[in-house]
């Protein structure tokens, strides 16, 4: 079947050109791929065909990247759910966890360890792209956006620059933002779309940049171990669109949780109540946008009424109570 698609192509001289120039640009970017199979064009079409519609992120993750979940555990209750877990590498080393939505070209979380950080942004870094959403090309890093012409190549399974290229009212959100890291890497690693989606620019430069502004200085303040932190979204169908086509859903609700059993005891009460845990969620929308901070459980309610989330749906293995903690001992009786 593959032999004569090719000799279909090259029965159209213009169409085989504009092939072949796509996977010369592809190659740049796939190497350790395309060195093994490079032998023959029929041989290149062939094994890209079964490649791209083979393509697989991760599904366990590896000890190296359960270091950003609580207990090394993934949120419970989207077990059923098509989603793809990306562990996100940059420059040799993972740097969060993400859980994708090919389909709507989001992510549903992301899920990263909070360092102490004053604030500042890495503002020269550009936007990077997953290269193992589309392809098995053995590269685990996320990589710099090419030409325009070889991102058609992989706008199936993820979001690409032009999808945000025309629009106004939304801008790329963070849900990892670089603000949560210190290490010039770790802020770096943000700068991937697939940690982004579409937020009204008037919420993500307002009331949930306030937020972020909010939980970095109160664990940068009162945590004293490690705090595990996942932001994710809601939607409801609405899609921002690209010729016609949905190319990005629009996410109605952003909310995030953390987790710190080491904390400040001697904490002011305000502070101290929100440990080990506390949560948030936000409208993003112009209007009635104000974040509001809650409970773990009370946010898990809230997303198992609005979202796809089964009922045992969990954000924080044993909710984060601390072990060997009173709380924990009941837990166990």
């Amino acid at each position: 079947m593959c032999l004569r698609w090719y000799e279909a192509q090259r029965r159209h001289k213009s169409t085989q050109q504009d092939v072949s120039k796509g996977l010369n640009a592809l190659w740049r970017h796939t190497a350790r791929f395309v060195m093994i199979v490079y032998r023959t064009d029929q041989t290149l079409v062939c094994l890209l065909i079964v490649v791209m519609a083979g393509a697989e992120v991760q599904e366990n993750l590896s000890p190296e990247c359960k270091q950003f979940l609580y207990m090394g555990t993934l949120p419970r209750g989207l077990e059923e759910q098509p989603f793809k877990k990306i562990c996100q590498f940059y420059e040799g080393k993972p740097r969060f966890v993400t859980l994708y939505d090919t389909f709507n070209h989001i992510p549903v979380y992301s899920a990263y360890t909070f360092k102490r950080s004053d604030g500042s942004k890495k503002v020269d870094v550009p936007w990077m792209f997953e290269p193992q959403l589309s392809t098995v090309s053995g590269s685990r890093e996320m990589q710099q956006f090419p030409s325009e012409y070889v991102q058609k190549s992989f706008e199936d399974a993820q979001a690409v620059l032009d999808d945000y290229s025309d629009s106004v009212i939304f801008e790329r959100g963070q849900l990892n933002p670089d603000e949560h890291q210190a290490h010039p890497d770790d802020k770096a690693s943000t700068y991937t779309l697939t940690n982004v989606v579409p937020q009204v620019r008037e919420f993500n430069i307002g009331p949930w940049k306030n937020h972020e502004h909010t939980i970095r200085r109160r664990l940068n303040n009162y945590c004293r171990g490690t705090a595990y932190v996942i932001t994710g979204v809601t939607t409801s169908g609405h899609t921002i669109r690209r010729h016609n086509i949905n190319r990005l859903g629009i996410p109605t609700y952003l909310w995030s949780a953390y987790c710190c059993t080491d904390f400040d005891h001697n904490a002011p009460y305000s502070e101290r109540s929100k440990f080990p845990a506390f949560a948030a969620n936000g409208l993003n929308d112009r209007e009635n946008d104000k974040v509001q901070e809650m409970t773990v459980p009370q946010l898990e309610d809230f997303l198992k009424r609005v979202t796809y989330v089964g009922s045992s749906f969990q954000l924080f293995y044993d909710n984060c109570v601390p072990p060997n903690s009173a709380n924990s001992a009941l837990h166990l009786t």
